[in-house]
């Protein structure tokens, strides 16, 4: 990732509160699992290095399901899920692009993802958080 540009984002409360280095122009994910589609997450992985989290780890609950790889961050004081851990990149961030600032969907590439079919799929996601 070169030229990067710094994101803030939160939770809908303010209890939880991120920054994330991102490229001008991305390219998200959206998936259309059980959990994303509940959820209305739409994706963007970054490498560990590239998330930090400014404050709320206190108010952050961890839900997983299934293998239990995959850790959902949520703010327990309004329930929004900001970013969490995923199965296909454990060791980089899912970033929930929603809980961006000023978030703007014309403002990425969107790549349907059939998560439905998770397992067929993943490879497809295993680069994003080099």
């Amino acid at each position: 990732m070169s030229d990067l540009i710094e994101q803030f984002g939160g939770c809908h409360c303010g209890q939880v509160r991120y920054s994330v280095q991102t490229p001008e122009q991305i390219e998200v994910v959206d998936c259309n699992c059980s959990i994303c589609t509940k959820k209305g997450i739409i994706h963007f992985i970054v490498p560990n290095s590239k998330f930090k989290l400014l404050q709320g780890k206190e108010k952050i609950t961890t839900y997983t399901f299934n293998t239990h790889v995959a850790q959902h961050y949520f703010c327990s004081v309004c329930g929004i899920c900001t970013h969490y851990i995923p199965r296909s990149n454990p060791d980089g961030v899912d970033v929930n692009i929603r809980t961006l600032d000023n978030f703007d969907l014309s403002k990425y590439t969107v790549k349907p993802f059939d998560g439905q079919n998770w397992e067929s799929g993943a490879s497809e996601l295993a680069h994003l958080s080099k």
